[in-house]
């Protein structure tokens, strides 16, 4: 029941759907996301790569680095695409329903989508049941963003 309303709640508010679309991204204090790391270089490069400081794009509240002015050009086109899921917290973490900023050095891709842990013992663990925890983080992320940004995601109890 709690999903359904949920649901509903997501198409008729705007701003709730937008949440969703571009979840909250883990930032420094100076609000660099991901460490400066280049998110489309796991993709393209296969690999963690430093992006740099003049090929930088301000995205979802948070700025992001780029290696090359094509690597900007295609999360720019698909950020969603390209962004970590559940914002750069460790996917572990969200799977036991909390948050922990993920080091975007312990990275996976699966199926298409990049995941962060907060270290290689994380990412172990998280790797064990790797589909059920990806499930189980999809699950509590919604409640877990709805609480760091002080919303309700079910203000009826249901």
């Amino acid at each position: 029941m709690r999903f359904l309303f949920l649901a509903g709640w997501l198409v008729f508010c705007p701003v709730a759907s937008a949440a969703v679309a571009a979840p909250p991204v883990v930032a420094d204090e100076e609000g660099l996301a991901i460490r400066g790391y280049d998110p489309v270089a796991y993709f393209t490069q296969g690999r963690a790569v430093i992006g740099a400081d003049r090929f930088r794009l301000r995205w979802n509240g948070a700025v992001w680095h780029f290696v090359s002015a094509r690597s900007r050009a295609r999360f720019a086109a698909e950020p969603i695409t390209f962004a970590p899921q559940y914002g750069g917290y460790c996917a572990w973490a969200v799977s036991q329903g909390r948050l922990a900023t993920g080091d975007p050095r312990v990275w996976r891709i699966v199926e298409g989508r990049l995941y962060f842990n907060c270290s290689e013992q994380a990412q172990s663990d998280w790797e064990a049941d790797l589909q059920a925890n990806i499930a189980r983080g999809n699950a509590h992320w919604l409640r877990l963003i709805g609480d760091a940004m002080g919303v309700d995601a079910d203000p009826f109890g249901s």
